[in-house]
């Protein structure tokens, strides 16, 4: 007796409905949705993690070859120069500061008043170092616009999802002579998964998005106060 109980109340809660149940009684724009929606939660998690991975790896770079340039005597020391790597943002703007600055060529060849020469260079400089931070600063921002896309446009395609299920499952009783409550409710069950579904992909991206842009944020500041005390630091050592 004890054995035929558990047995009825296993397929009593194998029976109760539940995300499949749900699934299967949307319409094929809810199925289609909810596809969709997978892909952009799996596509989302993917960005945050990757550019989160990137972000860190980038920032560690970034203070590892800031230590070298700091133990460095000069920063155009012929005998022990620093490399180059443009794919660290410091290093990049390092060879872009270097790179300017001996562009603008040695003061007896412009035949300039050097004091007048110095300032010209130095503003040479600094320009680069400004289109150097705009572009890793670009860098940085990279992959976020998608993933703000998705953070905004899953509710929205959730939304649609219900809506175009509670559309249907009323206009399909609406043909019948009598309705009811067990005719409506799979239908409006399996629409409301939509937004169920749009849900579950925005919450965790809003809260990734927020974070990776403080991130970025953060990286950016460094980035233009690094190229500030590198303008700084060519100065005194070319005065």
């Amino acid at each position: 007796m004890t054995f035929d109980l558990l047995t009825v109340s296993f397929f009593a809660q194998a029976a109760e409905p539940g995300l499949v149940t749900y699934f299967s009684q949307s319409n094929l724009a809810g199925k289609l949705i909810v596809i969709i929606l997978g892909v952009f939660s799996l596509v989302a998690w993917t960005l945050m993690i990757s550019k989160y991975l990137e972000l860190s790896r980038l920032q560690q770079l970034n203070y590892a070859f800031e230590d070298r340039i700091t133990q460095m005597p000069l920063l155009f020391d012929p005998q022990n120069p620093a490399k180059v790597n443009e794919a660290i943002p410091y290093s990049f703007l390092y060879g872009e500061a270097v790179s300017a600055f001996f562009r603008a060529g040695r003061e007896e060849d412009r035949g300039q008043d050097p004091a007048e020469f110095r300032k010209m260079r130095m503003g040479r400089v600094e320009n680069a170092l400004q289109r150097g931070v705009s572009r890793k600063c670009t860098d940085y921002e990279s992959k976020m616009v998608f993933l703000a896309s998705i953070v905004s446009g899953a509710p929205f395609l959730g939304l649609l999802g219900t809506v175009w299920g509670v559309m249907d499952a009323f206009g399909s009783v609406a043909l019948s002579p009598s309705v009811t409550l067990q005719m409506l409710a799979p239908g409006v069950s399996g629409a409301l998964l939509t937004t169920v579904a749009g849900l579950v992909v925005a919450i965790p991206s809003v809260f990734g998005y927020n974070f990776l842009l403080t991130k970025t944020k953060e990286l950016m500041t460094e980035l233009e106060n690094y190229a500030s005390h590198l303008a700084d630091r060519i100065e005194i050592e070319t005065s």
